[in-house]
């Protein structure tokens, strides 16, 4: 997207079930100390980077098949889950 068709603002659907993006949003502020839009943005910038890591961990040689599982049961989240088989596979969840 060009810097012509971003737009002012974005924004986010806190009602009809979804109240719990606002207190996601509010912990993402206080875990960067900063305020809740760049909270989003630094979030959606790490995820990426963060699932990368792990995607590196997670093919390590010099890991048993068991410590692959244990490590990608830990890093699994409600939206991100990692499954080690031969291969390593990252699905997510979608909209939620």
């Amino acid at each position: 997207m060009s810097h012509n068709e971003t737009p002012g603002s974005v924004r986010i659907r806190t009602d009809d079930g979804n109240e719990w993006r606002f207190d996601a949003i509010q912990k993402a502020a206080k875990f960067y100390d900063c305020n809740r839009s760049n909270a989003i943005a630094f979030a959606c910038n790490d995820v990426d980077e963060l699932v990368a890591a792990a995607r590196r961990v997670l093919e390590r040689d010099d890991l048993t098949i068991k410590q692959r599982r244990e490590i990608a049961d830990t890093l699994s989240t409600r939206a991100v889950s990692f499954d080690v088989k031969t291969e390593i596979a990252v699905e997510t969840k979608g909209e939620m």
